[in-house]
């Protein structure tokens, strides 16, 4: 079995799940590590979303709930993530991050063996830049492939 820690930031879409059961021809494994959206890096997400045309993103995001109020819909979009992930003929497990994601990743890639890490984020034109998204950052701490791929959503 081929083992994936799943690195996401919004619930995965149905592309997104038919896209990364598909990458290995092996049985799939997931752990799934969701990381809600905080206000840490709302800026950053703000100027992205300008740089991508996203004008009316750029305006909403100080619209987003923040620490136990975005505990709730994370919770929810892991096991929507989940539930997906299995009803595609994959084991997969997961939880929200709370506290630093790439200390909690390091230590799941290191209790489950896993094979690689998936980051699916929505692109991050500044973080990028420079080399400071999820990714980047992963392949420093982990001794396994870093994947980055860029998240469908629903509507597309």
């Amino acid at each position: 079995m081929f083992t994936s820690v799943l690195m996401v930031e919004q619930p995965l879409s149905a592309a997104d799940v038919d896209f990364v059961t598909s990458l290995h021809d092996d049985t799939m494994s997931f752990v799934v590590l969701l990381q809600p959206r905080g206000g840490d890096e709302r800026l950053l997400r703000a100027i992205d979303d300008v740089a991508l045309g996203e004008l009316r993103q750029a305006a909403h995001e100080s619209d987003e709930p923040e620490g136990e109020e975005a505990r709730r819909p994370a919770a929810l979009a892991l096991e929507h993530s989940l539930r997906g992930l299995r009803n595609a003929g994959s084991e997969a497990v997961g939880q929200v991050v709370e506290g630093h994601p790439l200390d909690l990743l390091r230590s799941v890639v290191e209790r489950t063996q896993a094979d690689e890490v998936i980051v699916l984020t929505a692109p991050h034109l500044v973080e990028e830049f420079f080399h400071r998204d999820w990714a980047s950052r992963a392949r420093h701490k982990v001794g396994v492939p870093v994947l980055k791929l860029y998240a469908h959503s629903d509507e597309e």
